[in-house]
């Protein structure tokens, strides 16, 4: 009985996944990833040590299974996107992975972004620099590591890095070339990209470039050997994570934005035709002649992690303890607080914002009769909050008429009916298991022959989501909340790079 894997590497856990054909989910095997801070705004991983435990939970998912490795017909690979993965001439790894989450390239794409090299990229590349993008952190390797960059031989992304070690061969797929190096018009590389970023050096080192259902190889038997997989089994290209986790839960497509609310505050919607604005990223969809154009920051639910880690970390473990869980604790506290009016707001900036490199998180409005649960519905309403200024804008570009959501706090019901009332559209949650794997597999599926396409998904949709539509009484209130988290942050605008000054001279 033919089977598929996705493989899921995001920031803090990579994961493989073995499903049915039918979508079922048939094993899931986790393993966390350390994730490197050896200075300020450094966040890094051990490559060799991303693909150890990758193999690792590899082998569970197989010995778990229940079938033979000789069902699973086809394997790719999604990983977190942008970012950097180096090798040297001889295939090794150069240095640790540069990951999403870093920004020592932010005053790079700032300075860019401030002069004519931002529009010009913008106009080429459809999308401005950023700190997490490759042209600014291989510039910033450049300046800050030219022994390194002239060592350079192949820079790749995270699930790159992952299919070399599957089958040996690099290169990259569709999705992810288009991070920075390739033309909007014609969604293939482009040199001038290179030379307007200074990097005229890397140009014609790019990985290959093949589509997300193309296989691009076969297990390695090494790679069987340390995996219990079978040698020879087809490996697809894959795609990027952001639109793996669209396509995964059924948002991939027009009319729809998809809202994934995990580490990042991710929003995305495809269009036939190429629109460009400094809003979004109009990045290359699975197919030719297909845009993906994603509004996104580093600010949504890794927020509400941060504030579980730092302030209730004594009540999760009670929690945990008892058989209770923290997050229905503070659900429940949630609910309490969103009946009474709030002054309380949140600003969800830990790790970036969409208002530039110096912003960062504050909690405002305060008094001393504010409970911990007036706390929780302030972060949560914030992360709702900065998802709808991205929805916002491609509601400028594209005027999509409903929103899918998918993440980790999708699973709350309450949730579900904050974002619907929150930016105006009907929300549906659905309750796919591992969508960024899911939409790995459906592209190893259709490269294995199991479906016509990769939006061609065999499950019954209907039965597994729940739709919400916007309450009008509670989208009037939080359109008055939202223009002044609005304006909290302009407020702010002049203060935050005092504040990330006085942060870096402690």
């Amino acid at each position: 009985m033919p089977c598929i894997m996705g493989i899921d590497s995001g920031l803090t856990v990579t994961k493989a996944v073995i499903f049915d054909a039918d979508g079922t989910v048939l094993a899931i095997a986790r393993r966390r990833v350390p994730q490197l801070i050896p200075a300020p705004q450094h966040v890094e991983r051990d490559m060799d040590g991303l693909w150890t435990a990758t193999a690792d939970a590899i082998r569970e998912a197989v010995a778990a299974c229940g079938r033979p490795a000789s069902d699973i017909v086809a394997i790719a690979a999604t990983a977190h996107g942008d970012g950097i993965y180096l090798l040297d001439e001889d295939r090794r790894p150069l240095g640790p992975a540069i990951v999403s989450l870093d920004t020592r390239a932010g005053a790079i794409a700032d300075a860019w972004n401030e002069g004519e090299i931002g529009e010009q990229s913008l106009a080429l590349t459809g999308q401005k620099p950023h700190a997490s993008a490759p042209s600014a952190i291989l510039r910033w390797i450049r300046e800050h590591q030219p022994e390194r960059y002239a060592r350079i031989a192949h820079f790749i992304a995270a699930k790159d890095w992952l299919r070399f070690c599957l089958c040996g061969t690099i290169g990259t797929d569709r999705t992810e070339a288009s991070t920075s190096f390739t033309n909007v018009q014609t969604q293939d590389y482009a040199d001038d990209a290179f030379r307007l970023f200074g990097l005229e050096r890397l140009a014609g080192r790019q990985p290959p470039m093949a589509g997300s259902t193309v296989i691009v190889g076969g297990v390695t038997a090494e790679t069987a050997r340390q995996t219990g997989l079978v040698a020879g089994t087809p490996v697809m290209a894959g795609l990027h994570d952001v639109t793996a986790s669209a396509l995964g839960m059924g948002g991939y497509g027009e009319g729809v934005v998809a809202v994934i609310a995990g580490t990042y505050s991710i929003n995305e919607t495809v269009s036939p035709v190429p629109k460009v604005d400094g809003r979004w990223f109009c990045r290359n969809g699975i197919e030719p002649g297909e845009w993906n154009n994603m509004s996104i920051s580093p600010a949504s639910t890794a927020n509400y992690d941060w504030f579980i880690e730092q302030f209730c970390a004594g009540d999760a473990r009670q929690a945990e303890a008892s058989g209770e869980s923290i997050h229905a604790i503070l659900g429940k506290e949630f609910e309490v607080a969103r009946q009474r009016p709030s002054s309380a707001f949140f600003h969800p900036y830990l790790f970036g914002s969409p208002f530039g490199g110096a912003s960062s998180a504050g909690f405002y409005g305060l008094n001393a009769w504010h409970d911990r649960g007036d706390l929780v519905r302030a972060v949560l309403e914030g992360i709702a909050f900065n998802h709808r200024v991205h929805v916002d804008a491609l509601r400028d570009g594209f005027a999509p008429t409903s929103a899918r959501l998918t993440g980790g706090i999708s699973r709350n019901p309450a949730m579900a009916g904050l974002f619907a009332d929150i930016v105006g559209l009907p929300v549906t949650a659905t309750r796919t298991e591992e969508a960024a794997a899911w939409g790995a597999a459906l592209c190893a599926g259709t490269g294995a022959g199991l479906f016509s396409s990769p939006t061609a998904d065999p499950r019954d949709l209907a039965s597994i989501e729940t739709t919400y539509q916007p309450d009008p009484d509670r989208l009037r209130a939080y359109d008055e909340k939202y223009r002044v988290f609005l304006d909290i942050a302009e407020a702010m605008k002049p203060l935050w790079p005092t504040l990330r000054r006085l942060g870096d001279a402690v």
